[in-house]
């Protein structure tokens, strides 16, 4: 992935997997607002929203976990107690970057702060929780660039018109 200043809502889409539509809708619930949101031009058009690569992370993320079955309802939360409690925002939280870093069991969402406590966010993000035994599976949260989708040999793929190419 090559970095730039600012990313197109089309860029975002390819690289995170969220159609445009999805970030025109998180936009207008305030769930996540571009840098540069889209705005009427003198012709009577809008312009494309654009992204900064810190915000295209956290979308790769916030993607990822839409794949994995989380709610619109959970991330809003997660986003919320991330800022509210712990003073931080997702990009801070990802890959270690922060005051806190985030793990996931596929259900829940943890945060460990510096001091080595875990905190589950989607239940009771205020309490600690106790851990015992060793059999519990977290994975670290990272953002991943959408992996390009492969087509079948000799699949035909249609243009923007309908015409068929190989």
């Amino acid at each position: 992935m090559k970095l730039k200043k600012l990313y197109s809502s089309r860029e975002v889409a390819q690289l995170t997997g969220l159609t445009a539509r999805q970030l025109q809708w998180w936009e207008q619930r305030k769930l996540f607002i571009a840098t540069v949101p889209s705005h009427k031009t003198d012709a009577g058009g809008h312009t494309e929203r654009r992204y900064t690569p810190i915000e295209l992370l956290e979308l790769m993320v916030l993607a990822d976990l839409r794949r994995k079955g989380f709610t619109v309802q959970r991330i809003r939360k997660l986003l919320q107690v991330l800022k509210s409690r712990f003073k931080t925002r997702l990009y801070d939280a990802i890959e270690g970057g922060g005051p806190v870093t985030l793990f996931i069991d596929g259900e829940n969402i943890y945060a460990r702060n510096d001091a080595g406590d875990l905190f589950n966010l989607l239940d009771d993000a205020a309490q600690p929780l106790l851990m015992l035994g060793e059999d519990i599976k977290l994975r670290q949260l990272i953002a991943r660039e959408r992996p390009a989708r492969r087509r079948a040999k000799g699949t035909a793929v249609s243009d923007k018109r309908g015409a068929s190419q190989p």
